[in-house]
């Protein structure tokens, strides 16, 4: 009991000694990351609230002209807050424009249309590549200051989308995420200063949130949910952040049938060449709480550069992995600067890193591209897992170097061994992995 108060006391000293305002390597955090206000709705401008625009109250009829009208009669008029009150509003892809806002009222909820033909076809960003595909339910592009906030709910309504999924999979095994149509419920690309706060945003299709090329966003007391049973929601990210700077995730609650809070930005082994991919930097995701998803924080698969990443001060109930490196074969990558700590809960994996193969195609480059991953660090953590250090050895393919390890306290009930020399220069400083029984 002695050695837990210990711990927990050093955790509590650890998290106001990592308030400082440093990135990991070395940069100052900007002041931006200490204001979490949400703006009032008067503040934002007018508000249209749709059933005054001749919008229906019938839950079972798509609106998506009707919906549209009164957020291009927002821009219109000079700008304001398209408000969502409560009732069920069906709809298919919504565009908002510069100087709207999407407010969703407590009891209102805006959910989308199960009809892929709802969404029209675009030019758009997913899974790493610039390309016609569909929309989300709701989409924001160059709208800067663009907020979605409310105590109401975003609905995907992915059942149906759910059930083709797996069923195109089971004759086809290599139908790829792409292959089998469905929409997301948010994307935000090409805006500065972006705020969703408060709301609920559940049952997406596809990526439940996505940003794309986009500076200064804050997600704040936001709940992310899909089911992993009785249907698994497949690829249903909470959080995927494509190509972004400054971004900031605080007070949220994810449990989805996939990643958490996932680092994308390119794939492909030019992927570095190509304009439209990019590296993220300056993330912080703290004070949030997991539960089920494939891992908590997520670098790859479709990713170049990632750096300057905070994971802190965050409870993980039950996710597959706390820590994943997805190494690709056929992209190059460098995931360096990343700190994770104060960290309390559960996950079957503590640390996971393997080559990442699905679909995997050099598209004729004769070599395979490097990929690496450097300055590392977890440290302040106490944590039960099944395997403490799931690392795989593959130099042809990755280069690790400089992982520190510090003060943790894990009980892995399958795998509690590592192999320091997997990692190049790795630093253990007061690690306990004790084995216990299942």
């Amino acid at each position: 009991m002695k050695r837990l108060l210990s711990f927990a006391l050093s955790l509590a000293l650890a998290g106001s000694v990592s308030a400082a305002d440093k990135f990991p390597d070395g940069t100052k955090i900007p002041d931006w990351f200490n204001n979490n206000s949400v703006p009032s709705l008067s503040s934002l401008g007018p508000e249209y609230v749709v059933t005054d625009f001749g919008v229906s109250t019938d839950s079972t009829k798509v609106q998506t002209r009707e919906l549209q009208a009164v957020i291009d009669k927002c821009a219109h008029d000079g700008g304001g807050v398209v408000v969502i009150p409560r009732g069920t509003f069906l709809t298919g892809a919504l565009f908002f424009r510069p100087h709207t806002h999407l407010h969703i009222a407590e009891g209102g909820k805006l959910k989308g249309s199960d009809d892929i033909s709802d969404f029209p076809v675009v030019e758009t960003r997913i899974e790493g590549q610039t390309r016609k595909y569909f929309p989300a339910v709701v989409n924001a592009d160059r709208v800067n200051s663009f907020t979605l906030t409310g105590k109401g709910t975003l609905d995907g309504n992915g059942l149906r989308y759910w059930k083709h999924f797996w069923l195109r999979r089971s004759f086809n095994p290599q139908c790829t995420n792409v292959d089998e149509m469905r929409p997301r419920l948010v994307y935000i690309s090409r805006c500065d200063s972006v705020l969703i706060a408060d709301v609920k945003i559940q049952h997406s299709p596809f990526w439940s949130t996505h940003y794309y090329r986009c500076n200064y966003v804050k997600l704040l007391n936001i709940t992310v949910l899909s089911p992993k049973e009785p249907v698994k929601a497949p690829s249903t990210d909470a959080v995927d952040i494509d190509v972004c700077s400054n971004f900031h995730i605080k007070g949220c609650y994810f449990a989805v049938n996939d990643d958490g809070v996932v680092l994308k930005g390119g794939k492909g082994p030019y992927a570095d060449q190509d304009p439209n991919n990019g590296e993220n930097t300056n993330i912080i995701v703290e004070d949030c709480t997991y539960g089920f998803c494939h891992s908590a924080l997520t670098f790859g698969s479709e990713s170049i550069h990632d750096r300057n990443v905070i994971f802190r001060n965050n409870k993980v109930n039950g996710t597959e992995r706390l820590l994943w490196l997805k190494m690709r074969p056929d992209t190059p990558q460098n995931y360096e600067y990343i700190t994770v700590e104060n960290i309390t809960g559960h996950a079957n994996y503590f640390l996971y890193v393997m080559p990442w193969t699905q679909f995997f195609d050099l598209q004729g480059r004769p070599d395979t591209p490097m990929s690496y991953s450097s300055n590392v660090t977890m440290r302040n953590i106490d944590f039960d897992c099944a395997t403490f250090f799931q690392v795989q050895n593959a130099p042809d393919q990755y280069s690790l170097k400089d992982f520190t390890f510090e003060n943790l306290n894990v009980r892995a009930s399958k795998k509690a061994d590592y192999d320091p020399n997997l990692i190049a220069g790795s630093k253990w400083k007061k690690v306990s992995v004790v084995k216990v029984a299942q």
